[in-house]
């Protein structure tokens, strides 16, 4: 049987402890024998210290002048006879490697060490002995310091507190436990005592008991209970001998997905790339420090506009605050008693022309708060860089499955939103306002937190031109289909079959989830790492999945339903086995974004577009028509609208991030999306010999059920996609089902079972 990848570099890796843990034990060996020799030969090899090269020069000590060396270093220059310990820290070290004790922390046993060989060389160096450096240099400098400071007095006062330092602290003698211990030994040895005495009582009871002729059984009764197992009892007195029998505990069987990670430790799905780097902020261009320049001047002329212009219209307020952003700042007003929010917001356009500005957008209110909010462009933008979002503690520390960080809000804190959460994502806007840019946003995002063994790519570009520079990793990020040249999806044709094989991918992955009782990737992958699911069993690691469409609105006037019914099924079902969409497009209308798609993307994106209608399409409210461009966008997740300035990352900065990414040592090839290959026969070509030998059943199920669909005879007969299929075409051939029909069930043509027997009959 061939060892698995994991199998092989935990050998690999053992092999190295046992060679570096053999090398420290014969290292700790030969530095105590170094050490415990200097202490008797120092005198006499004092004077040839720093000679080592001088062949003419011997020294006493068992290893010569390596020997005198390394023990000059460590006890005379070091901690004097202390340093002894550092022999015994080094063996511990070697033979932790060596036999791989997994709970021994060789960080905790080297801090202790080191202590102690610092508190015994400060209680050393004041014990005067033969040897003059006992506590080493360090020692001697060390208590000297303290002495000066604070007296001899003082001195041992520290010396004491660091003793019971590591009494309470590392060996966890407590007072409280001296004394527990000491009373419960004295009860034990009263109990003893007790016991002592009982048995001497039980034992003169019997004793008596067996001396008694038949004639006084008036005071006693004697009991036989069989011939090995015989017990005498005094009934005037309440002492029972009894014989207590120990039952042996039952045997439990051993966790063997427990011994596994004992043995090789948790799967790590990363070991096949270990030496992968994840690009680096130097990849990303700095448009500035990030930080917004406060015009004083621009936001105390806003204010008396805006006071002025509603005092016009006899609104007056009670209080006003400027929160500023990166490219709008947000004017929260108080209006006074007894007016109403809707006359404030009829005066937008009013407002804008005082203004002289572009997109001002009014809040009534502001959600969660008291407040109107009058949202105004600044004169003078900041660009939000993509280094300034990526670098951000908010995107680093973000403990999400597929962290995205698209910008800043107008409080100027990075957003950052979890893919895995949306869980699918839509995306409107005019062309040049800021869409294809917001897509490699999300891409840059994922490829800076995520490893490519966890998240794989589908990219489709119908315009070939947007997503063709994430080519050059391919051997790392990107799924495709198998035997397919290009990895960007650029042909209508291909789009088709690669959505259908993403659906094959979901019913295959949701098997996989079925046999392992669990309801979502998340629980599944860890369920693999901890080595309970066998690989054996078709069990895989499953990495996330993330489809980009650039261009929706090309694929459904030229591809239509082929292409609206498996992206709406993938929607609907895709999101527990890790499979997430996002789909944008420049022509935000109703027969583009149908409600069928729009009932499965709750999280949606618009950047400007020029019409009301066109922002209700996307938002389902107004306001995207307001925006003003350049990166300037709305977030919805099915609540409250979010104004946000996109982050902003140029092509050369993604070709860049490509390029290092492609540099590196890759997989064989992308990864491998399930087959699937459109019918090149006509229908009708279909030969009787070539049919399904479930066809005379799949076709009960459908007469029976009046309804043909490929996707019932899969749950009725738990077969795949592409043989259910088949077999839906074979019938179309044979005349049980009409044609297709796109997202509607093919029309069943004969009405009942009879009808069915008998055609089935004449067929044959």
């Amino acid at each position: 049987m061939s060892k698995t990848t994991s199998e092989v570099n935990y050998n690999r890796k053992r092999s190295r402890e046992i060679l570096f843990g053999s090398f420290l034990i014969i290292i700790s060996f030969l530095l105590f024998i170094s050490l415990s020799s200097y202490f008797f030969t120092w005198e006499n090899d004092q004077s040839n210290i720093n000679k080592i090269l001088d062949r003419n020069i011997d020294s006493k000590n068992v290893l010569k002048k390596i020997g005198a060396e390394i023990s000059h270093i460590f006890v005379y220059e070091g901690f004097g006879a202390s340093s002894l310990i550092f022999s015994l820290l080094l063996c511990i070290t070697g033979l932790s490697l060596f036999f791989e004790f997994k709970k021994l922390s060789l960080l905790r046993t080297w801090s202790w060490g080191l202590f102690y060989t610092i508190l015994l060389s400060l209680i050393l160096s004041q014990v005067k002995t033969i040897f003059p450096f006992l506590g080493g240099t360090v020692g001697y400098e060390i208590s000297d310091f303290i002495i000066d400071y604070t007296g001899i007095i003082g001195f041992w006062s520290i010396i004491l507190f660091l003793t019971l330092f590591s009494m309470v602290i590392h060996f966890k003698i407590l007072p409280k436990k001296i004394a527990a211990d000491f009373w419960n030994q004295e009860e034990k040895d009263i109990e003893s005592d007790e016991d002592e005495g009982n048995i001497i009582i039980n034992e003169s009871i019997i004793s008596n008991t067996e001396n008694l002729d038949d004639n006084d059984n008036e005071d006693y009764t004697k009991t036989e209970v069989d011939s090995n197992n015989y017990n005498e009892v005094k009934e005037k007195s309440d002492d029972v001998v009894m014989e207590i029998s120990k039952n042996k505990e039952e045997e439990t069987v051993e966790d063997v997905s427990a011994n596994l990670v004992e043995k090789y430790g948790e799967f790590d799905p990363t070991l096949e790339l270990s030496g992968f780097r994840s690009p680096s902020l130097e990849q990303l261009k700095d448009y500035g420090s990030g930080s917004i320049k406060i015009d004083e001047k621009e936001l105390e002329s806003n204010k008396n506009t805006i006071i002025e212009t509603l005092r016009n219209y006899k609104i007056e307020i009670a209080k006003i605050k400027a929160n500023i952003g990166p490219t709008v700042t947000l004017y929260e007003i108080v209006p006074a008693a007894g007016i109403r929010i809707s006359k404030i917001k009829n005066l937008e356009d009013d407002i804008a022309l005082s203004l002289s500005a572009l997109g001002i957008r009014i809040i009534a209110p502001i959600p969660g708060k008291g407040t109107v909010g009058i949202e105004v462009p600044n004169n003078n933008p900041a660009i939000v860089s993509m280094k300034s979002v990526i670098s951000s503690q908010k995107f680093q520390n973000a403990e999400m499955e597929l962290p995205i960080a698209f910008g800043k809000t107008i409080s100027n804190e990075t957003f950052t939103v979890d893919l895995v959460k949306m869980p699918h994502l839509l995306m409107a806007g005019a062309t040049g306002q800021g869409k294809s840019v917001g897509l490699n946003v999300i891409l840059t995002s994922l490829l800076y937190k995520k490893h490519p063994s966890e998240v794989k790519f589908i990219l489709v570009d119908p315009k070939k031109v947007e997503l063709n520079i994430y080519s050059k990793i391919e051997r790392h990020y990107l799924a495709k289909l198998p035997n397919s040249e290009e990895s960007i999806i650029t042909d209508n044709k291909k789009v088709i079959y690669t959505l259908n094989s993403l659906c094959i991918e979901m019913d295959n992955r949701y098997e996989l989830l079925k046999n392992a009782m669990c309801r979502n990737i998340r629980e599944y992958n860890q369920k693999y790492k901890s080595r309970k699911l066998n690989p054996d069993n078709g069990h895989r690691f499953l990495p996330y999945i993330v489809l980009v469409v650039d261009e929706f609105a090309d694929l459904i006037m030229s591809a239509g339903k082929e292409v609206e019914t498996p992206i709406a099924r993938l929607a609907q079902l895709a999101r527990a086995i890790g499979i997430h969409l996002i789909i944008a497009t420049q022509r935000p209308s109703v027969n583009v974004i149908t409600g069928i798609i729009k009932a499965n993307f709750p999280a949606r994106i618009a950047f400007r577009v020029t019409s009301k209608i066109d922002s209700r399409t996307i938002l389902d409210v107004s306001g995207a028509d307001q925006l003003i461009g350049r990166g300037d966008m709305l977030y919805t997740q099915g609540n409250e609208l979010i104004r946000i300035q996109c982050a902003f990352v140029d092509t050369p900065e993604v070709e860049k991030i490509s390029e290092f990414i492609g540099s590196q040592k890759g997989y064989p090839d992308a990864h491998l999306l399930p087959e699937f290959s459109g019918e090149e026969n006509e229908i009708g070509e279909i030969n009787i010999e070539d049919r399904d030998e479930l066809f005379d059943e799949a076709a009960k199920v459908i007469v029976i059920a009046q309804q043909g669909s490929a996707s019932l005879i899969q749950r009725k007969l738990k077969l795949g996609y592409n043989r259910a299929g088949r077999i839906i075409d074979q019938m179309e051939a044979a005349g049980i089902v009409g044609p297709f029909e796109g997202s509607k069930a093919r029309q069943v043509l004969i009405p009942d079972l009879s009808t069915l027997e008998q055609f089935l009959r004449n067929d044959s």
